[in-house]
């Protein structure tokens, strides 16, 4: 387990040094550096599982599996390749006027804060840790959000804040709950560790597990921007610095939604039935067709993209419900392609508002034409995230259809037209951003598009073949989750 400390350490080490020393030139690298550190850790622990399987500390307080391992590596890969964007982005920001050095450490310090808390909602056995984890990454990305200090932004970050603030609450009585059924069977030391919970799973309560669930279901709920629980969720993507959208987007709502698939596995253990995969079901399909149909009536570049991330969250929390191996299967790729693809896009989209001087989706036009690099990568990012085959996206939405179609026949048109309807409304705004007339007086801009270029080409392979050692992984998962395969 010495790998999972160090994936804990090293952005708390980076928390401090930003903290006391992020005002040197060279800040921007150094961060590239601290995540760089935190993913090599992050494959030498997923190596380990690989060659020993899930992997317990001593007093039990930290669990890597092949559920979370995955998603370990992946948060850390997302926070290196923001970190590469983020330098330069970061640096024209602070050139424009609009950073201060004072707030530029403390972007810094967060940015490492904020890692920091994804990798402990990760890796706790603790469920009373996670929720704490969970209200730190809040408390990080607010002071994120309100980054900028406009009234917009400031705004943002206390809607953000409260609605969070009240949604964890409610996560908070749901943990509180588990606790209550889990002293009644056994040691109340142990009573909130996950490994203990699962391996006791059929003793518990019901009826208490239940309406825990409906807790977390709400509270973790409002984390993944499921509707109607997402109102913060635009409004923190769009007056936040962009690299925080890239990193909310791709890691942030990926972790709630495993929280909440973590206490799922403990309620159809306890009550043996499906009521926890309907409630699930019922939000993600909600989610996925609202936020589909709002993608028409957006003005702002991020807050159509947020509305994307809404929309696929949707799909994953809907797969997940519907459970079984192929829909679970197919929520775990999905988690994988859209944590790249959303990212990728997220740097384009940042690229394309500084060089329009704008998030006015109006005012960005022509960017094949004005700056190529960037055009070309925002086009295909959106054909990815659109669910074009070979890419990625395509893979993972055909096979929840296919689970859809085997369990819940009757829901597959739902599917099929709200992926018509995202559709549709991604590709009205991003032609004429992408095609449209060159404005006039736009100068290019220095843009940083490897990031892209490899979470694009990354997406392309996993739509084309999957790797053996990762459809290993997502197999392993599957089980897991499915309750088909122990711990």
């Amino acid at each position: 387990m010495i790998a999972a400390y160090l994936v804990l350490l090293i952005p708390f080490a980076g928390i401090l040094f930003f903290a006391f020393a992020g005002h040197k030139q060279e800040t921007g690298r150094l961060n590239v550096r601290f995540n760089a550190v935190t993913l090599a850790a992050t494959v030498w622990l997923a190596i380990n599982v690989l060659n020993n399987g899930t992997l317990l500390s001593s007093g039990k307080a930290f669990i890597v599996d092949s559920f979370n391992v995955y998603l370990i590596v992946l948060t850390a890969f997302i926070g290196l390749t923001t970190a590469i964007f983020s330098a330069p982005y970061m640096a024209h920001e602070k050139q424009l006027g609009k950073l201060t050095e004072k707030r530029l450490k403390l972007y810094y310090s967060m940015y490492q804060g904020f890692m920091l808390a994804m990798y402990l909602v990760l890796t706790t056995n603790n469920m009373g840790v996670m929720w704490v984890a969970m209200e730190g990454a809040t408390l990080a990305t607010v002071l994120l959000v309100s980054l900028y200090r406009t009234p917009e932004s400031i705004e943002a970050a206390w809607k953000y804040f409260i609605l969070c603030g009240v949604g964890i609450a409610q996560a908070l009585f749901g943990t509180i709950l588990l606790y209550y059924a889990a002293v009644q069977i056994g040691d109340g030391d142990n009573a909130l560790l996950w490994s203990v919970l699962f391996d006791n799973a059929r003793q518990l309560n019901p009826e208490i597990l239940e309406i825990a669930f409906v807790f977390m279901l709400i509270g973790y709920g409002t984390k993944i921007g499921l509707v109607p629980l997402h109102n913060w969720l635009p409004d923190a993507h769009s007056e936040g610095p962009t690299p925080m959208s890239a990193v909310l987007s791709g890691l942030l709502l990926n972790d709630a939604l495993y929280a909440v698939v973590r206490n799922k596995m403990l309620v159809d253990g306890a009550t043996q039935s499906n009521l926890a995969g309907l409630l699930m079901m019922g939000f993600g399909m909600l989610s996925f067709l609202v936020a589909a149909l709002f993608l028409h009536r957006q003005k702002d570049i991020k807050r159509l993209f947020s509305y994307s991330s809404i929309e696929h969250m949707g799909v994953m929390t809907f797969a997940f419900g519907m459970g079984g191996p192929l829909a679970t299967f197919a929520a775990l790729l999905h988690m994988t392609v859209h944590s790249l693809t959303k990212s990728a896009i997220f740097v384009t989209v940042g690229h394309a508002a500084q060089l329009a001087g704008t998030q006015n989706m109006e005012r960005i036009r022509g960017l094949i034409k004005t700056q190529p690099k960037i055009g070309w990568g925002l086009l295909i990012g959106t054909v990815a995230i659109a669910g074009f085959p070979p890419f990625g996206v395509f893979t993972s939405e055909f096979l929840v259809l296919l689970a859809t179609m085997h369990s819940y026949p009757w829901l597959a048109p739902l599917l099929l037209l709200g992926i018509g309807i995202a559709f549709a409304g991604l590709f009205r705004h991003i032609q004429p951003i992408v095609y449209g007339e060159q404005p006039e007086g736009q100068l290019p801009i220095k843009a940083n598009l490897w990031p892209v270029m490899i979470h694009l080409a990354l997406v392309l392979w996993l739509g084309l073949a999957i790797p053996d050692f990762l459809a290993n992984w997502f197999s392993q998962a599957t089980l897991l989750i499915s309750g088909s395969m122990p711990l």
